[in-house]
């Protein structure tokens, strides 16, 4: 080749390599804005500065507009649409599922290249390289990471459920302590204006020098007692009140309207002990500890399946100065020498164990505690079984105490006595019912009672 075609093959060079690098700058915008074009955007999303809790029951979603006495099922709906921490909760379910989207992702393949200008020396073109390569271990490891991001979204799932049913047993409690104690509050308050009326009467005939002091001090000490059982009762209550109102996401002096009375299911021994022998499958705690157990073990076998050396696979291509091409596969991995996952597999195990601990020792609690429940509910309901007989005699003793004072024929401290003692059976009597109610709440919490099977079975299929 002649001096002066080489030099025109020099001059040119610098030509065709900027045409070449414009042309490649180009196609990495195109493929780079093609990509963009998928993204996600960012917007703020500041925090709110105020919150104002409504003031009546009208407001909430889903409460009837009527103003009727809330029943018992119609509360339970209404905290499960507004109350303010159970929707916090739920925003877990969406982080979850991403999570699963995230896990069941392949990673991106790499594009690798590079251009060589010729700056001296022999040679007539560019030279270049280019290649792309997969991660293959990440589709070894896809189905057991993908079956435990499954499992795991089902376990956060499963951990809202138990987080709502325990809300409604909070629920079910305040309206049992509520009404129930409004009751007592009722009739304390009548057993309260008894005493005071003999109070003033006694200290009266005391200042009058008719009465011993000494006499009538136990008189007044009893209504010292009432009314400081009184006080601390209405404390109990309008500390309730607002509990029950926080629950379901209202300001807390908002007026609630409570039935009056609550029915005491009758007891059924049999029904609970074979509801006990498959709580595991109803339970919402118990089912999110297995759907845990199984994210574990998925992630145990991805771990293990890990112990694959990093493996990428791929095609390179290149072209030296002289216009040279060569072109192949590549291959690139890992010796596994010093580190074959031994650590990770390790942590996976022990976390697995650790966690079928947890679910052993949370069954036999919670078998244990329905067994202690059931011998403390036989008690009470036996107790209330031998009190309620008797209250008719005691109120019939308090009516014609009543009338027998009304004509005269027993004085006023006779009197208070007989009313005070039947009213201290009824008080006795709303108190075991209570206890015999808030014991049905608790046994039907740690049954499940009314959740279904909730154990999905496509997330644990092997």
């Amino acid at each position: 080749m002649s001096r002066s075609v080489l030099k025109q093959t020099d001059d040119a060079l610098p030509i065709f390599s900027a045409a070449r690098s414009r042309a490649l700058i180009i196609g990495l915008c195109w493929i780079g804005s093609s990509m963009l074009g998928g993204c996600a955007t960012y917007r703020p999303a500041p925090l709110p500065t105020a919150v104002e809790l409504p003031h009546d029951v009208a407001r909430l979603q889903g409460a009837p507009s009527d103003g009727r006495v809330l029943d018992l099922p119609t509360i339970e709906r209404l905290v499960l649409l507004n109350n303010p921490d159970l929707r916090s909760a739920r925003a877990q379910h969406d982080a979850a599922q991403a999570q699963m989207l995230q896990a069941g992702l392949l990673p991106n393949p790499a594009i690798n290249g590079s251009i060589g200008y010729l700056i001296s020396g022999v040679g007539d073109a560019t030279a270049w390289t280019a290649g792309f390569s997969e991660d293959i271990r990440a589709l070894i490891t896809l189905s057991p990471r993908r079956q435990a991001a499954k499992a795991a979204a089902a376990q956060i799932d499963a951990s809202l459920l138990w987080q709502e049913w325990q809300t409604i047993g909070k629920v079910r409690l305040l309206v049992v302590d509520l009404v129930e104690g409004e009751r007592l509050r009722a009739l304390q308050s009548h057993t309260l204006e008894q005493l005071a009326q003999r109070n003033r009467q006694l200290r009266q005939s005391v200042n009058q020098g008719n009465t011993d002091l000494t006499a009538a001090a136990p008189d007044f000490v009893a209504a010292a007692d009432a009314q400081t059982a009184y006080d601390d009762l209405q404390r109990r209550l309008l500390s309730q009140h607002h509990d029950l109102a926080a629950l379901l996401g209202l300001a807390a002096d908002t007026a609630i309207a409570l039935p009056a009375a609550l029915e005491i299911p009758a007891a059924d021994d049999a029904r609970i002990r074979a509801s006990a022998r498959d709580i595991e499958r109803r339970r919402p705690d118990l089912v999110a500890l297995q759907l845990g157990y199984q994210a574990q073990e998925a992630t145990l076998r991805a771990a293990v399946l890990a112990q694959f050396p990093m493996f990428s696979l791929g095609y390179a291509a290149s072209q030296d100065n002289s216009r040279v091409r060569n072109g192949g596969p590549s291959i690139t991995f890992d010796l596994p020498i010093f580190d074959r996952n031994q650590g990770t597999i390790a942590i996976a195990k022990a976390t697995r164990q650790q966690l079928r601990d947890e679910y052993a020792a949370r069954l036999s609690s919670a078998h244990g505690d329905i067994d202690a429940l059931l011998t403390e509910q036989a008690l009470a309901r036996a107790q209330l079984a031998d009190l309620l007989p008797t209250l008719p005699a005691a109120v019939h003793d308090a009516d014609q105490a009543t009338t027998a004072q009304q004509q005269g024929l027993i004085g006023l401290r006779t009197y208070v006595d007989l009313l005070v003692a039947a009213q201290s059976r009824q008080a006795a009597a709303i108190t075991l019912q209570q206890t015999v109610l808030e014991q049905q709440v608790a046994m039907d919490t740690l049954l499940g009672t009314g959740m279904p099977d909730s154990l999905p079975q496509d997330v644990i299929a092997p």
